[in-house]
């Protein structure tokens, strides 16, 4: 195996590419800084869930932003997204929104559609994980 000094997104030829805008393969450095962070949801400054999805994609996407900051992180240390949502996504504009956030290249990501989240005006909660040697 390479010795790699960075978080690394990659996809082997040897599977189908992607359906959407993810890495099948994340790589973490060897002695990177591995940061968990709670799922976070699209509530505005004042804790107030808009009703809209699309604001709440926003929101979600402000607050990651926000996290990552936080650590003295960027976009580029994010390891693994997992989004769970009760609404159907309007891809066109997620894609949007993920593609300006992610500008450094695709996570390893999941995605699960269910039933319910932690309070019912809830549509979309986003878990990520980043690495930082």
């Amino acid at each position: 195996m390479q010795d790699i000094q960075k978080v690394v997104r990659t996809t082997p030829t040897t599977l189908a590419r992607p359906v959407g805008s993810y890495s099948h393969i994340t790589i973490v450095p060897k002695n990177a800084n591995i940061y968990t962070f709670s799922g976070q949801i699209g509530t505005d400054k004042e804790g107030i869930i808009p009703t809209d999805f699309n604001a709440q994609v926003d929101n979600t996407f402000g607050n990651i932003t926000a996290l990552l900051s936080s650590q003295g992180l960027s976009e580029e240390d994010v390891i693994k997204v997992n989004i769970w949502t009760t609404k159907e996504i309007d891809w066109e504009y997620f894609d949007q929104v993920w593609k300006e956030f992610f500008i450094s290249g695709n996570p390893s990501m999941t995605i699960a559609y269910i039933s319910a989240l932690g309070l019912p005006e809830i549509d979309l909660e986003i878990e990520i994980w980043a690495a930082k040697s």
